[in-house]
């Protein structure tokens, strides 16, 4: 079948997405919102949204074109709508990021979040300029995402005391226990032909799993639109970004994803979808500070973990 004669093709989808819809069984779903998958711009919603917002997450590639997914924070209005389809970050990525210095002329995935509310933007585009202290992106796609399985957390607005980062080829016992004990991170993917990605991920503490150099996690039941597991079908290429916001750390992770299948409600997938998420490392980062929480509640229907 063509694939691009389809009302969901037609509508934005990409091959890699409608690869996994048909895998998932949710074409029909997915196409109900076939037009989340359209270009759109910024509306005044949107725009408002953002002028609020002290935290952004940013998917792209490092001078040496290694995928990373990294924080910038700011206070209010650090987040410009300049038009519907261009957005100016009056910020720049901080030394020690392995997107410091990021160069442009790329893709760029970005998701926008209020935890204390648990609403989201997620916005992808072109950097069209990269500077110390800003960056401007022209805008291609921006869609509101649900409140699922985001934690709500009241942050502070000063970040914690910044620690030399250290970088790796493998995870260290601290990194493990990060990962092993956090209820949120966000996952970057790219398809060379429709962008980057920045997508948030959540659950119980010890949703995501470590084995040995690699980790896992189970891709739990959402939009259907498979945005990240599409780009992850066409393209391996993945990072992550897990956020302690107890302790105010980071941990920056660079390498490749699959996707497994698997039957429906096997032991180990929590959210009985069939379908778990494996990562390979090859690059770690910690250390750079992120804002601490304040106040913190719990997603109150995350999937309860099966072991």
């Amino acid at each position: 079948m063509n694939t691009a004669s389809t009302p969901a093709a037609a509508a934005g989808f990409h091959p890699g997405e409608l690869a996994v819809q048909r895998e998932a069984g949710v074409e029909r779903q997915a196409a109900r919102l076939s037009r989340m998958a359209e270009p759109a711009g910024l509306s005044a919603g949107m725009a408002g949204f953002l002028a609020e917002r002290t935290f952004l997450v940013v998917t792209g590639r490092d001078a040496d074109g290694r995928l990373w997914t990294s924080p910038i924070a700011g206070p209010p209005g650090f987040l410009e709508t300049r038009s519907a389809t261009t957005l100016a970050v009056h910020r720049g990525i901080p030394e020690g990021d392995p997107l410091h210095g990021l160069p442009a002329g790329q893709q760029l995935g970005m998701t926008s979040i209020e935890f204390a509310t648990r609403r989201r933007v997620r916005i992808n585009g072109s950097l069209t300029t990269a500077a110390k202290d800003h960056l401007i992106v022209e805008v291609e796609q921006a869609y509101g995402n649900c409140p699922q399985y985001i934690q709500q957390r009241v942050l502070s607005e000063e970040s914690a005391s910044r620690a030399p980062a250290e970088k790796r080829a493998e995870l260290s016992s601290a990194d493990t226990e990060l990962v092993t004990t956090a209820d949120t991170f966000f996952l970057g993917t790219i398809n060379p032909e429709h962008g980057a990605d920045a997508s948030h991920r959540g659950g119980a503490p010890g949703f995501v799993r470590v084995e040995g150099n690699a980790l896992w996690w189970p891709d739990y039941p959402g939009n259907n639109l498979f945005n990240s597991l599409g780009n992850l079908a066409v393209d391996p290429e993945a990072a992550l970004l897990f956020p302690d916001f107890a302790s105010g750390r980071i941990l920056q992770v660079s390498g490749t994803a699959a996707i497994e299948w698997g039957e429906a409600g096997r032991t180990g997938d929590d959210g009985y979808t069939g379908r778990i998420v494996r990562f390979a490392v090859e690059r770690v980062v910690s250390g750079r500070p992120v804002a601490r929480q304040l106040a913190h509640a719990p997603y109150p229907r995350n999937p309860a973990l099966i072991n």
